[in-house]
């Protein structure tokens, strides 16, 4: 039996934590805010009309067998399975919805786009399984390998076309697709791993196969119904959550962990320490490390979000809806600035928009809608590649751009608005210390996408969970890389 800290109590502290209890493990977890469930957020707003609750982190849950993996049939009761999983509007009208069933699905695109797009669809969609499947095998679950020995492991299972080193999810999308309306679909993707679609890897067609061959899930209540059941769990099997308590500092010496220092300066001693924070913040504050800490500082997307509650319902959204600009490449010209590419990042003018509106009787008072808006956007930085999003009425301003976009895009909701809150990039790195506010880590631009941050620390004991290390952002990736950390640890 060890005695283990973890430092974090996001979805990746809490699913590290409940397996390391289950083997046998003593387990403290450190989190510096007041709540658990990390980026996995919840906020609660009261009005007359009754109480609003959102989901300030993820709208979506992927390959729920991940979750029943380490959970069995807790949430069983609470899973909602989404048809549309999204619904994609078109600047000339055009609305797509995505499903599991890929004949179904190429039907739409058929009735949509037409027969030509659907052809063009189910090619790349063979490419996209092969992608995944190697993935899957040599990567999503196994521990981080070299970009190197990716190759050769793809080349040694005859897969290396699929992954296509050196392609673009862009240049797949011109490869494949000739509708521009498709490419756009397509490009999205890029942006689930905080990504630039001109410079992500081609592997990343792992997530639209992933998305729409296991299907999009909801969880009524709001997604933070997951970090309810991981503190429940974690409860029985004894882990000590300690809310409120922030680790200035991992002390090491010799080449491995002796635990860690709190803010009050308590020191608690530990044989293992598994840091469930931006892998960042690990080497640039709790263990310096300046090599490691260059290699992590090119920032991922963040998000601008705004809450809102509306009074009435809305004809034409889905669970979650999507509405394209224009000139998407115009939006990551904006966000993605910086000295490398000449462009100072901005607030995108002209952004695809994201509206999540559960239809759940448990987070919104009857007759109305919570809605979550999303746009992507740079970091919070005072650099040429982010933003300083604490500046006086930037946050307003752009909120009330946001609405000005959803009504020429035909959803015109400003005059049913009852509230709106806002979160930027800046309130979720003080809320989570993720530097920046960037919800990935570090953007996966590079040779095949699937190289993160090693889950194993540079000393003896250390070990990295969560979506800015291996094997990557989003909730089933977060959990997989606990079950690759407990694996990892059960070996040492």
């Amino acid at each position: 039996m060890s005695e283990v800290v973890v430092i974090g109590a996001g979805v990746g502290g809490l699913a590290i934590a409940l397996r390391l209890a289950t083997a046998g493990h003593r387990v403290t977890v450190y989190e510096r805010a007041g709540a658990v469930g990390g980026k996995l957020g919840r906020h609660v707003h009261k009005t007359r009309a009754g109480t609003f609750r959102f989901d300030t982190g993820p709208s979506l849950l992927t390959l729920p067998h991940i979750v029943s993996d380490l959970l069995g049939d807790d949430l069983a009761g609470h899973l909602v399975e989404l048809d549309p999983i999204v619904r994609h509007r078109f600047p000339d009208g055009t609305v797509l919805d995505s499903c599991t069933d890929q004949t179904e699905f190429t039907r739409r695109i058929a009735a949509a786009m037409g027969e030509r797009s659907a052809n063009e669809w189910r090619v790349l969609w063979r490419r996209a399984e092969r992608v995944w499947e190697a993935s899957w095998r040599h990567v999503l679950t196994t521990p981080a390998r070299s970009t190197l020995a990716l190759s050769k492991l793809a080349w040694r299972v005859g897969d290396l076309n699929a992954i296509g080193p050196g392609q673009t999810i862009r240049g797949v999308s011109r490869k494949y697709l000739s509708d521009p309306r498709m490419r756009t679909l397509l490009e999205r993707y890029a942006t689930y791993s905080g990504a630039d679609p001109r410079r992500a890897p081609a592997a990343l067609l792992a997530i639209p196969y992933a998305e729409m061959r296991y299907g999009g899930w909801y969880l009524r209540g709001g997604l933070n119904t997951l970090a309810d059941a991981l503190l429940a769990r974690c409860d029985e099997q004894g882990v000590r959550v300690r809310l409120g308590t922030r680790v200035v500092e991992i002390e090491a010496a010799g080449g491995r962990v002796h635990g860690v220092r709190l803010a009050d300066g308590a020191q608690v001693p530990a044989d293992i320490v598994v840091a469930n924070t931006d892998a960042l913040e690990v080497y640039r504050d709790l263990l310096p490390d300046k090599r490691r800490a260059a290699r992590l500082r090119e920032r991922s997307l963040a998000g601008f979000v705004m809450l809102l509650g509306v009074h009435g319902r809305t004809p034409g959204l889905a669970h979650h809806t999507v509405l394209f600009p224009r000139g998407y490449d115009a939006e990551f010209d904006d966000v993605f600035g910086g000295p490398r590419r000449g462009v100072v990042a901005k607030p995108a003018r002209d952004p695809a928009v994201f509206v999540t509106v559960a239809d759940d009787p448990l987070v919104r008072p009857d007759g109305h809608e919570a809605w979550f808006v999303l746009v992507n956007a740079p970091p919070h930085g005072d650099n040429a590649a982010g933003v300083d999003w604490t500046v006086k009425e930037l946050a307003q301003r752009y909120a009330n751009r946001i609405l000005d976009v959803l009504a020429a895009r035909g959803v015109e909701v400003r005059d049913r608005v009852l509230f709106r809150e806002l979160f930027t990039p800046a309130d979720l790195q003080a809320r989570t210390a993720s530097p920046g506010g960037a919800i990935y880590g570090t953007p996966v631009h590079g040779l095949t996408g699937l190289r993160r941050p090693d889950n194993r620390g540079p000393v003896r004991g250390l070990f990295l969970v969560g979506g800015s290390v291996h094997p990557g952002g989003g909730l089933p990736m977060v959990m997989l890389s606990a079950k690759i950390v407990a694996g990892q640890i059960g070996s040492a």
